[in-house]
């Protein structure tokens, strides 16, 4: 498609974490000035909000050492890293950042907001484990099991012809959903694995370079992208937005760009065709933190870590109504359910992002550390995460977020 259509030019603007912060600071400067429709801002409550995460983070990290925000996080059960368990039985050479792209790719996919009442009943610990912990080992048993493979032999793989032929049926099994254990958002979730294996299968060029086409494929893509072994994380985003955008449900298009998760706001106001558009990305940039692991082991240093925002989720964003920093201006709000891409939504997560920047920049100052040593990604594991999840805890029974949204299992 020729970038020549100035709607296509100005859509490929929007694929980028750049974008997604920048728009997001536009946000909270308009929320700043006390013209946003459907949240004030406190700013005399960030205080209070940095001592909490940092207390948060002390107390899990009490060296500082902390790891990235990523999907590998949740391979780690009562200290026990399942992943690494796996691997280490095999002899891989190159194709372990396949694999591991394989694993974080469908298991971020399956990993918008579960409900409050499923839970994943574990085997190894005897446990029932909810939320994003307990579809992380869903996925990773899964994927232990072949479930994902189309070669008996080689389990621990993710092949494009078995996605694209993945039923609900299948998902129920792998991630135990019954009447009695409900999954928010099963089918969303199947549909879109489902598209990436269409996908997948479709760009054999790009994901079947040295194998047969496998969403780990795009390894190998982000490997010929690097400078003297170096790769910025904004690229790792950049490319999974271009390559992977078609998957996502029918949302906005532009030039014939699908924009993925990115919304209508009318406090967005630009002079060309991304006008009133606020783009976010979550699940992308969820993956995205996801791979720098997979790609540091396999010799690539990921660079400009920072460079990718904090994530637009319910956790975070939990975090700052619970607080006192955001607050509805019509209380009722907070007992309404809303649809995802209604203004109130796309206000409360575009000001997470650019308030999430706060918080980090916060806790550099008290800790006397600069972006490199201590980047987003380890304040969000440290964290904005575990700590918006401490206070729904303390404010509700079922721990669950502030806003009530309506999810199709692609978005949160």
């Amino acid at each position: 498609m020729s970038v020549a259509n100035p709607e296509t030019s100005a859509a490929l603007t929007l694929l980028n974490a750049k974008a997604v912060r920048e728009r997001a600071h536009h946000m909270l400067a308009t929320g700043l000035d006390d013209k946003l429709a459907n949240f004030r801002i406190d700013l005399e409550r960030m205080d209070g909000v940095i001592e909490l995460v940092l207390e948060t983070t002390r107390n899990t990290y009490p060296s500082l050492e902390v790891p990235f925000h990523s999907r590998w996080r949740h391979f780690v059960v009562n200290g026990s890293d399942r992943w690494s368990a796996i691997a280490e039985q095999r002899q891989w050479r190159e194709s372990r950042a396949r694999a591991e792209f394989d694993l974080a790719i469908v298991s971020v996919f399956l990993d918008a907001g579960a409900g409050p009442a499923w839970r994943y009943h574990d085997s190894g610990t005897g446990l029932a484990i909810g939320r994003s912990e307990g579809l992380g080992l869903a996925s990773l048993a899964m994927f232990a099991s072949g479930a994902f493979s189309a070669d008996p032999r080689d389990p621990l793989r993710v092949d494009a012809d078995v996605l694209a032929n993945l039923s609900v049926a299948d998902l129920k099994r792998g991630l135990q959903v019954s009447d009695t254990n409900p999954l928010v958002g099963l089918e969303g979730r199947a549909d879109l694995l489902r598209r990436l294996g269409r996908l997948v299968s479709s760009k054999g060029d790009l994901f079947g370079r040295f194998d047969k086409p496998r969403p780990g494929g795009l390894f190998d893509c982000l490997a010929g992208l690097k400078k003297n072994a170096q790769l910025p994380a904004p690229t790792i985003l950049s490319e999974l937005l271009q390559q992977l955008g078609p998957i996502w449900p029918s949302r906005l298009t532009l030039g014939g760009i699908a924009l993925g998760d990115c919304w209508k706001h009318p406090a967005l106001t630009t002079h060309d065709a991304t006008s009133g558009l606020m783009p976010l990305h979550k699940l992308s940039q969820w993956l995205a933190y996801s791979l720098i692991e997979p790609l540091q082991r396999a010799g690539i240093e990921v660079t400009d870590i920072d460079g990718l925002t904090g994530l637009a989720e319910y956790r975070n964003g939990g975090l700052l109504i619970d607080s006192g920093v955001l607050a509805f201006r019509d209380q009722e709000q907070a007992q309404r359910e809303h649809e995802v891409g209604s203004p109130l939504v796309v206000e409360w997560r575009a000001l997470t992002v650019a308030l999430l920047d706060r918080v980090a920049e916060g806790m550099r100052q008290r800790l006397s550390l600069d972006a490199v040593s201590l980047p987003l990604a380890k304040v969000l594991q440290g964290g904005t995460w575990a700590a918006g999840r401490s206070l729904a805890r303390e404010r509700r029974a079922d721990a669950s977020p502030p806003v009530k949204v309506i999810s199709d299992g692609t978005v949160f």
